[in-house]
């Protein structure tokens, strides 16, 4: 509440002489821009055809109409979004010269990257929490969680608007050049002629609060999990729980590792090195993800048999 009464208090007409931004992306690489273009724009169409095909899967397939899977459809459309609102721009930016955004473009692709990844935060916790009901809790599994994920979805985007609408009391009057190749929080901050201090103090609240406590959840539901197996007799009966959320604390591993250290951080402590963190959870973590839970999941290959026109067993 009293974040709120702080925010009716700004003066929220933006007094900046600057009116576009320039994405330096990969721009002292000029030698390969040709190279990274193919490279990112492959990596581009392939996690978009992994991602969407688990969409599919998962709502064709009636043996797929599970909990789990219903989770992993929205991780998989999620990843589509998140990579489809920052990649293009750099395939745009590595094949001509103009790499100029608009403030208003900036500031509107900062506020989607934003809840996005506040809506995977929450969804792996959710995920994990899943894992746990079906393990330690069968009973109670089979609950669909429709509006659990529609508050999931809205509270990402809920989150995500005071961090945006705070950046409109902040004056850039030069340089507008953004080293990084979408508009992320951290060197946007750098940019800025005004004190950053109430920005850095929300952005810090929110990532420990949001981030680690999501990933807290997410390591508690696990301690349980690993405490109810190792109760299992029979090795078989653990291999088989184990596998079930193998696939899920892979992917937790990878987005979590990159983006505490994106984000846990003062802006000041941000490095020309970090825009290889960035590619890795924008671009990387949705292209492996589909692949992760495909290839370890004989159910997802079941049903891409059955959409190819396979038979099953």
């Amino acid at each position: 509440v009293s974040l709120f009464k702080h925010m009716a208090q700004m003066p929220w007409t933006n007094h900046t002489s600057i009116t576009k931004f320039i994405l330096l992306g990969f721009g002292n690489l000029n030698e390969v821009q040709i190279l990274l273009f193919v490279v990112f724009l492959v990596i581009y169409i392939v996690t978009l055809a992994g991602n969407l095909l688990i969409v599919a899967l998962v709502v064709a397939d009636q043996h797929l109409h599970t909990p789990m899977y219903f989770f992993l459809g929205n991780l998989s459309f999620l990843e589509t979004c998140y990579t489809s609102v920052s990649v293009p721009r750099l395939l745009s930016g590595l094949l001509v010269e103009d790499r100029t955004i608009s403030f208003r473009d900036c500031i509107t692709q900062l506020f989607f990257l934003s809840a996005l990844a506040c809506i995977e935060c929450f969804l792996l916790a959710v995920m994990a929490y899943d894992r746990y009901l079906a393990i330690c809790n069968p009973l109670n599994y089979n609950v669909m969680m429709n509006l659990r994920v529609l508050g999931i979805w809205a509270s990402g985007f809920l989150i995500s608007l005071p961090h945006t609408l705070s950046l409109l009391r902040l004056s850039f009057c030069g340089p507008n050049i953004i080293n990084h190749f979408f508009c992320e929080l951290p060197p946007l901050l750098q940019l800025s002629c005004s004190d950053t201090g109430y920005n850095q103090t929300l952005a810090l609240v929110t990532d420990v609060f949001l981030g680690i406590g999501c990933f807290l959840l997410t390591l508690l539901s696990y301690v349980y999990i690993v405490s109810s197996v190792l109760k299992i007799q029979s090795a078989a009966g653990k291999r088989k729980a184990f596998s079930t959320c193998s696939s899920h604390v892979m992917v937790v591993t990878l987005f979590y590792s990159t983006v505490i250290y994106t984000y846990v951080r003062p802006p000041s402590a941000y490095l020309d090195r970090d825009k290889a963190v960035a590619a890795l959870y924008t671009m990387v973590t949705p292209l492996v993800n589909p692949l992760i839970y495909s290839l370890r999941n004989k159910e997802v290959k079941e049903a891409f048999k059955k959409l190819m026109g396979g038979n099953r067993g």
